[in-house]
Protein backbone atom coordinates (compact mmCIF):
# COMPACT_ATOMS: atom_id res chain seq x y z
CA UNK A 1 0.00 0.00 0.00
CA UNK A 2 1.42 3.37 0.06
CA UNK A 3 3.21 5.06 2.63
CA UNK A 4 1.67 6.73 5.50
CA UNK A 5 3.15 9.86 4.85
CA UNK A 6 1.47 9.89 1.38
CA UNK A 7 -1.53 8.96 2.76
CA UNK A 8 -1.10 11.71 5.76
CA UNK A 9 -0.80 14.29 2.87
CA UNK A 10 -3.61 12.51 0.60
CA UNK A 11 -5.93 13.88 3.39
CA UNK A 12 -4.08 17.00 4.46
CA UNK A 13 -4.44 18.41 0.68
CA UNK A 14 -8.50 17.11 0.70
CA UNK A 15 -9.47 19.32 3.73
CA UNK A 16 -7.42 22.41 2.92
CA UNK A 17 -9.07 21.54 -0.26
CA UNK A 18 -12.49 21.86 1.41
CA UNK A 19 -11.51 24.55 3.36
CA UNK A 20 -8.72 27.06 2.04
CA UNK A 21 -8.24 25.84 -1.80
CA UNK A 22 -5.39 24.76 -3.51
CA UNK A 23 -2.92 26.10 -5.07
CA UNK A 24 -1.77 25.41 -8.67
CA UNK A 25 1.11 23.54 -7.27
CA UNK A 26 -1.01 21.60 -4.79
CA UNK A 27 -3.69 19.95 -6.98
CA UNK A 28 -1.38 18.50 -9.31
CA UNK A 29 0.39 17.35 -6.41
CA UNK A 30 -2.85 16.24 -5.10
CA UNK A 31 -3.84 14.65 -8.85
CA UNK A 32 -0.14 12.66 -8.83
CA UNK A 33 -0.77 11.46 -5.30
CA UNK A 34 -4.03 10.00 -5.80
CA UNK A 35 -3.02 8.39 -8.95
CA UNK A 36 -0.47 6.25 -6.88
CA UNK A 37 -3.13 5.64 -4.12
CA UNK A 38 -5.19 3.81 -7.06
CA UNK A 39 -2.07 2.24 -8.78
CA UNK A 40 -1.39 0.63 -4.72
CA UNK A 41 -4.64 -0.07 -4.33
CA UNK A 42 -5.65 -1.95 -7.41
CA UNK A 43 -2.26 -3.54 -7.17
CA UNK A 44 -3.44 -5.29 -3.63
CA UNK A 45 -6.67 -6.17 -5.24
CA UNK A 46 -5.13 -7.66 -7.88
CA UNK A 47 -2.48 -9.68 -5.67
CA UNK A 48 -5.71 -10.39 -3.40
CA UNK A 49 -7.96 -12.23 -5.96
CA UNK A 50 -4.66 -14.08 -7.38
CA UNK A 51 -5.28 -16.13 -3.79
CA UNK A 52 -8.70 -16.42 -4.17
CA UNK A 53 -10.57 -20.00 -5.38
CA UNK A 54 -14.77 -20.17 -5.34
CA UNK A 55 -15.97 -23.26 -3.93
CA UNK A 56 -19.48 -24.23 -4.26
CA UNK A 57 -21.65 -26.05 -1.42
CA UNK A 58 -21.06 -29.11 -3.05
CA UNK A 59 -16.98 -28.66 -2.86
CA UNK A 60 -16.84 -27.97 -6.49
CA UNK A 61 -14.28 -25.33 -7.34
CA UNK A 62 -16.25 -22.82 -9.49
CA UNK A 63 -13.34 -20.55 -9.75
CA UNK A 64 -14.44 -18.14 -12.97
CA UNK A 65 -11.92 -19.23 -16.04
CA UNK A 66 -10.42 -15.97 -16.36
CA UNK A 67 -9.41 -15.64 -12.89
CA UNK A 68 -7.75 -19.08 -13.41
CA UNK A 69 -6.23 -18.15 -16.70
CA UNK A 70 -4.71 -14.91 -14.77
CA UNK A 71 -3.53 -16.70 -11.70
CA UNK A 72 -1.60 -19.37 -14.16
CA UNK A 73 0.19 -16.73 -16.07
CA UNK A 74 0.96 -14.88 -12.84
CA UNK A 75 2.72 -18.37 -11.74
CA UNK A 76 4.85 -18.29 -14.71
Amino acid sequence: MLAKHKLARINELAKKAKTAGLSAEETLEQAKLRREYIQAFRKAMTDMLHTVTVIDPNGHDVTPQKLKESQRRRLH
